[in-house]
Parts: structure tokens; sequence; C-alpha cells
């Protein structure tokens, strides 16, 4: 086990293409880091960089004490699993666990003792002498996870080695990634653009967007106090509900004008974002979670998120648009004359998403309701909305707006 860091990492391409732009990450011995961000944003250039398959064009990485700039592949002692399983069809499972062992001409012994200890960790005993067309894709991905295991490397570089899978065994096949990296506790880097593995894997999660890195922090921290706009509403399904508007009153008694509503905010809300007073009477673009809305017509729901009277300045009224029936609750869409919020970084989420942002002063929101709710599509809706958990971010730079010393930071501090 060891520990990797990136300083000053930069990829260009001959092309003069830049896929990553000074990128300085340490993903401490025995951590598990997520890379998550669109396609595109050079997060598996990035892995390919540590791996060796991709020349480093600026920066330095290095493994344990040493630097690897110029070590190749096979001299780095770490271990890939890939999207693609990559497994010899003609060998069994056995063999294809033992191969690369094989090549460094260990002692059959050895190779049999590491094989078996990898199969029984993965469960995979029954199958050591099956051929990979004989396995499921769950069984062929474990089958590629034990032959990086037996080569006991200093770390583990996973590109998307879920995306093959589907729904129910990405579910299972994650858990078993989780219990054997925590198990092991190798160093390792996962990259995916699938935010659930991302937060439900990662010690700590980076997120980058178009070659650079955007937050890294660990997933509560990253859904709690996103750093800028892209992370916000890039983290989170369904997304945060950006939407514009202004900060008035004074800061004994702050108000939040969005499409001629007014929202009261709790005076802790200016206490915990110092910089939010110099908004007064600025616009800016305000975050709600789906969870922070809520049915305002529900009886006994808790306060702040759905009580049947949660005071004045407490709720948005709308005409429910969609009912999505989820089991264990309901997402509601609804809109407001607000305006929409255009932004590169909303345009780039919109694109990654497969749909497009145009301005309007109308602005579209999902709230994830009570499965006790009785709205339906058609009707007036009345929503409360925790205030108190309530986004702020600069409509111009998109960083969020925090404080002095309180705002998340971009930038990698292991």
């Amino acid at each position: 086990m060891a520990e990797v860091a990136l300083t000053g990492v930069g990829k260009v391409y001959p092309d003069g293409t830049r896929a990553v732009t000074d990128l300085n990450l340490t993903i401490a011995d025995g951590e598990f880091l997520v890379l998550v961000g669109p396609s595109g944003c050079g997060k598996t250039t990035a892995l390919r960089m540590v791996a060796g398959l991709e020349e480093i064009s600026e920066g330095r990485v290095t493994i344990g004490d040493r630097v690897v700039n110029r070590v190749p592949s096979r001299d780095r002692d770490i271990a890939m699993v890939f999207q693609s399983y990559a497994l010899y069809p003609h060998l069994s499972v056995r063999d294809n666990i033992g191969f690369g062992l094989s090549l460094r001409k260990m002692p059959k012994a050895e190779i049999r003792e590491r094989v078996e200890r990898a199969a029984g960790i993965l469960g995979l005993v029954e199958h050591l002498d099956r051929k990979p067309r004989n396995l499921s894709g769950g069984q062929r991905q474990r089958v590629a996870m034990a032959r990086a295991i037996v080569r006991e490397p200093q770390a583990f570089l996973m590109d998307e080695p879920l995306s093959n899978l589907d729904a129910k065994l990405r579910v299972q096949t994650r858990a078993e990634i989780a219990r054997i990296q925590r198990d092991l506790g190798v160093t390792t880097i996962y990259v995916t653009h699938d935010q659930t593995e991302a937060m439900t894997l990662g010690d700590r999660v980076a997120v980058m967007k178009k070659g650079e890195l955007q937050q890294v922090a660990p997933p509560q921290e990253l859904y709690d106090r996103p750093a800028n706009l892209f992370v916000a509403g890039f983290i989170g399904s369904p997304a945060m509900n950006l939407v514009q508007g202004t900060l008035t009153g004074d800061a004994a008694n702050p108000r939040l004008e969005v499409g001629g509503q007014t929202l009261t905010l709790p005076p802790e809300v200016l206490a915990d974002r110092p910089d939010l007073a110099g908004y007064l009477g600025r616009d800016l673009v305000v975050g709600v979670r789906p969870e922070d809305m809520e049915d305002a017509g529900l009886a006994d729901a808790p306060a702040g998120a759905g009580q049947s009277d949660p005071g004045p300045g407490r709720t948005l009224t709308s005409t429910v648009e969609l009912v999505e029936a989820m089991g264990s609750d309901v997402l509601v869409h609804f809109a407001i004359e607000a305006a929409q919020v255009v932004t590169e970084d909303t345009r780039e989420l919109a694109r990654d998403a497969g749909t497009d942002v145009r301005e309007a002063q109308r602005t579209d929101l999902i709230g994830r309701f009570s499965p006790r709710t009785r709205v339906k599509v058609g009707d007036p809706v009345t929503i409360s909305v925790d205030t108190g958990r309530l986004h702020f971010f600069d409509i111009d730079t998109g960083a969020s707006v925090w404080g002095t010393g309180a705002a998340p930071s971009g930038k990698d501090e292991a």
C-alpha cells in the first residue's frame, strides 16, 4: 500500500487538445478516492496517467516515495480493473486470475495459494475451473477484480468497472467492491460518471469539469456544501433546483424574492454565511434540494419541512405539472415565474443530462414529497420550503456564497 500524489498534473495531446489542467490530488495510504464528472471531463485521462498508459505532459505523479512519470506501467506496482473485463476466453478462471503471476515466473505453489485466497474473497472458488463464457457479467467482473487482488499491488485503479452490468448487479457488485477495499486497505482510485457510485463508495470524492478539479471532499460535505454551481447541480438525484432570486430586507430580517413570491430566511442563514450580507439588494442564484421541499398540507410532517402551518414566508405556491410516484417518496414537478439560471455551468450540466437550457422567466422545480401526499396533475399546491437549508451562489462566478474561511475549497487539502 502507498500514498498516490498528483502535483500540477496536466495532459495536452499532440493536436493541442488539453484534457487535464493543473490537477493536484493526494490519495492517502489505504484511502478510496472517486473521480467523478461528466463524459469528457478528464477523469479517465487522469487515471491513465497514474497507470502509465498516458504520457504526463506537465507536473508529476508519485506512488509511495517514487516519482513514476517515466516509469513503465508494468513497473509501477499498480493493478487496473477496466470497464471491459479483458479476460482470456480460452483460459479457466483460475488461469485468468493467476496469469500475471505466471508471467512473473512466480512459484506455482504461491500462485495457487494467492489465486485461491482471492477467489475466496470474491466468492469464486466454485467457478475456478470454468471458462469466462460460462459466467455471468457480474462473475466476470469479479474475476477481473481477483486478477488485480492477487498481485497485491500498492494501489488499485478502477475505470468504470460496473458500467457493463445491469442495475441490480451494479448495486451488488458496488457493495462487494466497498467491502473488499475496506478489508484489504489498498489505496484505490475509482473513476465513474455515476454519482451514486461516487457517493456510496468514496472516502472522498473529487469532482472534475473540463479537465479541472472543482472540489474534493467527503461525500456528505460535497452534498451539503458544494463549492460552486457545477458541483451543486451535478451531485444529487434529482439535481438541486436552481433559480434566480433577489435578497432583500436587512441583516436582521433577510428575505428572498423569487418569481414574485417571498421567502423569509432564518437569522442563522446569514450567521452561517457572513458574505451573504453583501448580496442584500442584489440578484443571486438560489439552490434548493428536492428533499427540502414538501407538501405543506401534510398535517404531521416535521417542522420546517412540510408542516401544516409552516408560517409566513416559508411556502411557495404553484400548480402540479407532473407526479412521479417512487414508492418511498413522490417527485412532484411544478414551476414558478422566476428567471431560469443560465450560466456556463448550467449549460454544461444540461448537456450532460441530454437537455438544453434556454433563457426564460419560468423555472421548473422538483420537490421530493412524502408518499402520503395526494396532489395530482393540475392541482394547485402549496410547497413548504426548509429555508434554513437553501444554498446561495454568485450569479457571475458561480461560486458558493459563504464567508471568509468558511467556503468549501475546490482544492485538495490532503
